[in-house]
């Protein structure tokens, strides 16, 4: 059941990485659109739309991973959470430091997400 919620959170990563391109696509012709391509805040418009298909693409290999190998019940449910975790507090955190740069001292928060949700897995590989 928990595996399924990583698959959910992956599709839901693809739909949001669709609609924000096409979102952010309506702009990419003008060459001063948020202070022009190079710019920080354009910058991290790109990674926020490309986050979602990102860390969407790592819920779906957990979901998968969980129906492949046996992990303790404590290990699928940390990394199931943490996974959704990053998965949400990525693409917003990038849309927000675009907006107003002091919100990149939180990326921490996806990043150590993420990194618990692969720890949670690494840890909980049953011996071979």
């Amino acid at each position: 059941m928990v595996g399924n919620m990583n698959l959910f959170a992956g599709w839901i990563g693809v739909l949001g990485g669709v609609l924000s391109g096409a979102i952010i696509g309506l702009f990419f012709h003008r060459d001063d659109w948020v202070g022009g391509y190079g710019s920080f805040a354009r910058r991290l418009l790109r990674l926020g739309h490309i986050s979602f298909f990102g860390i969407g693409f790592l819920n779906f290999a957990l979901g998968f991973t969980f129906t492949a190998v046996s992990l303790s019940s404590s290990h699928v449910q940390v990394a199931s959470l943490a996974m959704v975790v990053g998965a949400i507090a990525m693409p917003l955190l990038c849309f927000l430091t675009a907006w107003r740069k002091a919100f990149r001292h939180l990326f921490f928060i996806p990043v150590i997400s993420v990194l618990v949700s692969a720890l949670a897995v690494v840890t909980g590989w049953p011996s071979a």
